[in-house]
C-alpha cells in the first residue's frame, strides 16, 4: 500500500477585496480618474466606454459577473474587478496570480473570470460584432465607403500571427513543425479578419499553419465562398468610368490585384 502524503492546509489570505475595488475605480473609472484615458485604452486595449458596456451587459445577464454577500454578509469581488483580471490576462499574456497584488482576487478567481469572460463577450455580443453582413450591413458598409473615398469598398482584410507557445507538433515530426512555423522557429496560427471602419468583425478564420503567407490564407478561406455559390450581394459603382458590379476589400501589397 503506498502511503499519501498529506496536503498542506490552504492558506487564507486576507486580500482586502473592498480595496482593491477602491483602488481600481479611483485609478481608472473616477471623476477625474488617476490616469489619462490614453493609458487606460493602453492598458485594457480598448477605450473606456467599450469596456463599460461590456461590464454592464456581463452583469447584467451572467450570474458570474454579480455581486453577491456570503454568510457573513461580505461582498465579494466586483464585476469591474473580475472584467480588469480577465482583460490584463489577455492583454498582457501573465499568469493568473500577477493581478493579485493589484486587483486584491485570488489566482483562481482570476483563471474564472479569465473563461467567463471569454465565454460572456461569445454569447452576448457574437450575433451583433461577429457575423456575416445581412443586406442593410452591406448598404451601410458601401455608403461610408464611398463617403470617404472608396466606392464598392466592403471592408479592410489581413491576417495576424498568434504565437503557439505549448504547440503539440513538437513532439511529432519536423515537417508538421516546420509547417507551423514562422519566424525564429516559433510555431504560430493564423487569424484572418475582415473589418469595417467602425471595429466590427464580418468575417473572422482562424488555424491555418503559420508557414502560409496572406494570399495561401486567402486561398483556404471561405470568405470568396458566397461569390462561388452566386450567393454574394450585387453591388453597383463607377470608378474611372468603368462599371463594376462586385464589392473589394482593402488589403496590403503583397495580395493580387
Amino acid at each position: 500500500m503506498v502511503n499519501q502524503v498529506p496536503r498542506a492546509p490552504r492558506t487564507l489570505v486576507e486580500r482586502d477585496r473592498e480595496d482593491g475595488h477602491n483602488r481600481l475605480w479611483n485609478d481608472y473609472f473616477a471623476d477625474p480618474p488617476v490616469f489619462p484615458p490614453n493609458l487606460f485604452r493602453r492598458r485594457f486595449r480598448m477605450r473606456k466606454h467599450v469596456f463599460l458596456r461590456i461590464v454592464h451587459t456581463l452583469e447584467e445577464r451572467h450570474q458570474f459577473f454579480q455581486q453577491w454577500q456570503d454568510t457573513t454578509g461580505r461582498f465579494g469581488a466586483s464585476a469591474l474587478q473580475k472584467c480588469t483580471a480577465a482583460l490584463r490576462l489577455l492583454a498582457y499574456g501573465t499568469a493568473t496570480d500577477s493581478v493579485d497584488d493589484y486587483l486584491r482576487i485570488s489566482a483562481s478567481l482570476a483563471r474564472d473570470s479569465l473563461q467567463h469572460f471569454v465565454e460572456g463577450v461569445v454569447s452576448y455580443f457574437s450575433d451583433d460584432y461577429l457575423r456575416r453582413p445581412n443586406e442593410e450591413d452591406m448598404a451601410r458598409l458601401l455608403r461610408d465607403g464611398e463617403r470617404r473615398g472608396f466606392p464598392g469598398m466592403m471592408g479592410s482584410i489581413d491576417c495576424i500571427h498568434w504565437r503557439w507557445k505549448n504547440c503539440p507538433l513538437r513532439l511529432n515530426t519536423l515537417a508538421m513543425e516546420e509547417l507551423f512555423s514562422r519566424r525564429a522557429n516559433k510555431p504560430t496560427l493564423i487569424l484572418e479578419a475582415v473589418a469595417s471602419q467602425d471595429l466590427l468583425i464580418w468575417h473572422a478564420s482562424f488555424g491555418t499553419p503559420g508557414r502560409c503567407n496572406d494570399i495561401n490564407v486567402l486561398d483556404r478561406s471561405p470568405l470568396f465562398n458566397d461569390i462561388f455559390e452566386d450567393r454574394a450581394p450585387l453591388v453597383n459603382y463607377i470608378v474611372n468610368g468603368h462599371q463594376y458590379n462586385m464589392g473589394y476589400y482593402l488589403t496590403d501589397g503583397i495580395y493580387p490585384t
